[in-house]
């Protein structure tokens, strides 16, 4: 499969990056995974995941744990928990319709970031479900492409503490303050903790 589709390649022409673009690929983009990549993932305590429904249209979502929460399975694969959230399901709800997904891992404080494109799927009978606290799911990507970037632009900042709503073995996370508002509280499903304190 072709790294660059035609769009692309009409501005790489129009602005004479086509050499450049392909030498970046032949040098830098593979379909598996690195002892390096391996680390850097497994190190990273968030990253960004880009989904389309059925009709292209782009969603992006933030999705952060403790480094650890993103695992690099097998050569061309990743794993990452889907948590409890706002409901809505946009990324996976998306995924059901349309597998593929763009990943971006990035690191503030030494600037380095690392894109994975590939296709994704999910389920709750996924072995590592056990292995991973609050888990509602499990997503699996088959890398397509990685590749790093230019961290040029990445402004340099510094992690301050993880989220205390990040799940872990032995942690009982705090209940967001939206899902006590009456608005909210009154139409969460059944079994959510939040609703149970009221």
């Amino acid at each position: 499969m072709s790294a660059y589709h035609i769009g692309m390649r009409e501005l790489q022409d129009r602005f004479q990056t086509r050499g450049l673009a392909d030498r970046l690929d032949e040098k830098l983009g593979r379909t598996a995974f690195s002892p390096e990549d391996r680390q850097f993932i497994e190190s990273r305590s968030m990253f960004f995941l880009a989904s389309a429904d059925a009709a292209g249209r782009p969603d992006c979502s933030y999705k952060g744990g403790v480094p650890g929460f993103v695992r690099v399975t097998g050569p061309s694969e990743l794993a990452f928990p889907s948590y409890d959230g706002n409901g809505m399901f946009r990324s996976l709800g998306n995924l059901r319709s349309n597998p593929h997904v763009g990943l971006l891992f990035l690191d503030f404080e030494k600037p380095r970031r690392l894109r994975v494109n590939g296709t994704a799927s999910f389920g709750d009978a996924d072995p590592l479900m056990a292995e991973f606290a609050d888990a509602q799911l499990i997503v699996r990507v088959l890398a397509e492409r990685i590749f790093p970037n230019c961290p040029r632009y990445l402004h340099r900042m510094q992690m301050v503490e993880l989220s205390a709503y990040a799940p872990r073995p032995g942690h009982v996370p705090p209940i967001p303050a939206w899902k006590k508002m009456p608005q909210f509280n009154e139409v969460l499903p059944a079994g959510d903790r939040a609703r149970e304190t009221e």
